[in-house]
């Protein structure tokens, strides 16, 4: 599996656009979006991207939720690529495919399970990809350092199910990537939402 952050050096406020790819890009490999950002050079990137010969460039699109920053572009890379687009708000008129929590899809190489994790938004969502330790968290808040907030029933349960699962890299909706001690931090985070909740 290979990703790329196609906003890495954006000049206007979006959020990070994950191209992922197989590792020979073959022909059963699945070029995945994850969110599709609000820059318009976005596309540029994606014809600059190696996404294999004979390819569709992007396959499919998957929304980590439907904030104007992650997925204001949606419409040009569905004009363009005609991919499938999966999200879980009914409310995204280009969405091909409902998620509810719990899918299982092929992203690039790899299989992803689908979480549910609402919080930030009723329809955020995060990938998780048990062989490469890998969690895609959008804008999920999975860093909590106090114990002085308030959380919701749905994202208790999705922290608790992040907490199950062995992490090694978290790529987040903004900024850049976590690659050590993923574990302990989201151990970290349920304990203090644990204590906000029940002061």
């Amino acid at each position: 599996m290979k990703v790329f952050n196609l906003t890495s050096n954006s000049k206007i406020y979006t959020s990070n656009v994950y191209l992922i790819t197989g590792d020979w890009n073959s022909m059963e490999d699945v070029n995945t979006l994850v969110d599709v950002g609000r820059d318009p050079l976005v596309v540029d990137r994606i014809y600059d991207s190696p996404t294999g010969v004979g390819k569709t460039r992007i396959e499919q699109v998957i929304l980590t939720h439907s904030h104007y920053d992650h997925a204001s572009l949606l419409p040009r890379i569905v004009e363009l690529f005609n991919p499938k687009v999966y999200a879980y708000s009914e409310a995204q008129a280009d969405a091909t495919h409902r998620l509810k929590g719990g899918e299982v899809l092929k992203i690039g190489d790899r299989i992803f399970d689908v979480i549910y994790t609402p919080g930030h938004s009723n329809d955020s969502i995060c990938l998780y990809c048990e062989e490469e330790r890998v969690l895609f968290a959008g804008d999920t808040c999975v860093v909590i350092m106090s114990a002085d907030g308030s959380y919701e029933e749905g994202f208790v349960a999705g922290l608790e199910i992040l907490c199950k699962k062995n992490i090694g890299t978290i790529y987040f909706g903004h900024g850049p990537p976590m690659h050590e001690n993923c574990n302990k931090v989201l151990r970290t985070s349920l304990d203090n939402v644990r204590k906000s909740r029940f002061k």
